[in-house]
């Protein structure tokens, strides 16, 4: 089987392309999402030992130089009219060549053992969802992975949706004294009812009284480090914003730490009010302003 042909890469492909296509196909074949699936299961180890033949320069090198050769072979097999030629076969041939007829892919990974080149471990890909604030701050957390291992995993500050944390080392053991391979754990950042990121600030909206807002107040407001008081100037508006300075995130490494900022939101009373609305009726008769522009 041609490795290239399982990758669905070009073999001029670099080794950023195959790897691309690999997580992609990884992903997508991997056996805890298609379980008692035998196709499945064939094609992910079929894929996981097209990529071990090239990620690794020596052996695509090899790889390559032997389809080369073979179809040397064949041309000059056909210019002869050689009964013999068996040219065509090393497509079916050619990664067991590297691994031993019918001991591709994962398994062999851990099993296969003896003379052969030095082959290394599968990669592992696991996902791990953690909260907005675990996330922004970081934290460190366990996981189980396929083979029952145990391992912690430090989830660093600022750490985005979508971000793949690599445990180099901790995935497959290699064959023949291989390297073995990696752990890629996907993390998903769940959403916060009162947060969200904007490079190193936090923000969020305060809901405040008009009693709040007109006249000023101190109140107690969360931050991703606790809670702390903030001050409400006398006059406010709805999205005046206000600076809790600190209160944001730092980089890993970096003295420079973002701040919060907080906009504000007036909301009305839902019970009815009469008293509040005479007052409002009589305070604009005497205070009139506009708020739109002229359309």
């Amino acid at each position: 089987m041609d490795p290239y042909a399982i990758l669905q890469v070009g073999r001029d492909a670099s080794p950023e392309e195959i790897k691309r296509s690999y997580r992609k196909l990884a992903k997508e074949l991997h056996p805890d999402l298609h379980p008692n699936n035998p196709a499945s299961a064939r094609r992910f180890n079929d894929i996981t030992a097209a990529y071990d033949v090239l990620s690794d320069d020596a052996k695509r090198r090899q790889y390559d130089s032997q389809v080369a050769a073979a179809e040397a072979a064949a041309r000059a097999g056909h210019r002869r009219g050689n009964p013999f030629d068996r040219s065509n076969q090393f497509e079916d041939d050619g990664l067991d060549n590297f691994f031993g007829r019918g001991n591709r892919g994962w398994g062999f990974r851990r099993e296969a053992a003896g003379k052969g080149p030095k082959l290394r471990g599968a990669d592992i890909y696991q996902s791990l969802t953690v909260s907005f604030v675990e996330a922004a701050v970081g934290t460190r957390k366990r996981i189980v992975i396929k083979d029952q291992r145990t391992l912690d995993v430090a989830i660093p500050p600022l750490t985005q949706d979508g971000q793949s944390l690599r445990l180099k080392g901790q995935g497959g053991a290699g064959a023949n004294g291989g390297p073995a391979g990696d752990v890629f754990v996907e993390i998903n950042v769940e959403p916060h009812a009162l947060f969200t990121r904007r490079d190193h600030d936090i923000l969020m909206t305060l809901p405040v009284t008009l009693p709040e807002a007109v006249l000023g107040a101190t109140v107690t407001v969360p931050t991703v480090h606790g809670l702390v008081s903030l001050k409400i100037p006398k006059g406010s508006n709805t999205d005046t914003v206000l600076r809790l300075r600190g209160k944001g995130l730092i980089a890993p490494g970096s003295v420079l730490q973002g701040d919060q900022l907080v906009t504000l939101k007036i909301v009305l009373p839902t019970a009815k009010d009469g008293e509040l609305a005479d007052f409002v009726e009589q305070w604009s008769k005497r205070n009139s302003y506009s708020v739109r522009p002229k359309y």
